[in-house]
């Protein structure tokens, strides 16, 4: 069971997520106003539902102004499927997305994976390839300095650095760090990857290799 926000400015939509998201007994917060949710605690939330075509504020301004201040997965609710829309949401903070119409299946898997992998406990802090990554924390540094990446990112490169030298496809990245068993989609991990890559090119490193064919591994 866990509390989760789901914002979309459609009542139908709101009401038809809630009776899914009940079924696994989760607790569900409704919100049309995309406004409103700029001066909620989001202290409560384990994982927010954020709808990207929205009025006044869509989505990625949204998830933009408010990431700062939310600990907890954000998935977007999207009937974009455009790689430059994929980049920009996982770019500013976004977890994951789920393209309308989608399943009930589907939505369930999605929303309890990322539950699931952000409450894994982690114990240790490990330094690989001149990043320190903190475990616990879920956070990563350079010469002293945060990285700026994202819990998924995080993740993405974690299981890579303790895997270091093997490869991985991106169905078995998915599997492994998002816990998503099924009906991997390859495009958020790629997305991922480049993502990462441009902020660790921003301090000189590229640790990421890609295997033609096969998929990525940490150098």
């Amino acid at each position: 069971m866990a509390n989760i926000l789901v914002v979309d400015d459609e009542n139908a939509m709101l009401q038809l997520i809630k009776r899914i998201l009940e079924k696994d007994a989760h607790i569900v917060t409704l919100q049309a106003d995309a406004k409103a949710v700029l001066d909620m605690d989001f202290r409560r939330y384990d994982l927010i539902l954020l709808d990207v075509m929205m009025p006044d504020v869509n989505g990625f301004e949204l998830c933009n102004q408010i990431r700062s201040r939310v600990d907890c997965p954000i998935i977007f609710l999207t009937a974009k499927t455009q790689e430059s829309d994929i980049v920009r949401g996982l770019g500013i903070g976004g977890d994951d997305y789920i393209t309308k119409p989608f399943g009930t299946n589907e939505l369930l898997a999605r929303v309890n994976a990322h539950l699931r992998r952000d409450t894994r406990e982690k114990k240790y802090a490990v330094s690989i390839s001149g990043i320190l990554f903190h475990i616990n924390a879920k956070e990563a540094e350079v010469n002293g300095n945060k990285l700026p990446l994202t819990k998924s990112e995080y993740e993405i490169c974690e299981y890579l650095a303790l895997h270091r030298g093997q490869v991985f496809s991106r169905e078995q990245i998915y599997e492994a760090v998002f816990g998503f068993d099924g009906e991997s989609d390859d495009s958020v991990i790629a997305t991922h990857i480049k993502n990462i890559r441009s902020k660790l090119a921003a301090v000189k490193l590229s640790p990421i290799e890609t295997v033609w064919g096969v998929g990525y591994k940490w150098e």
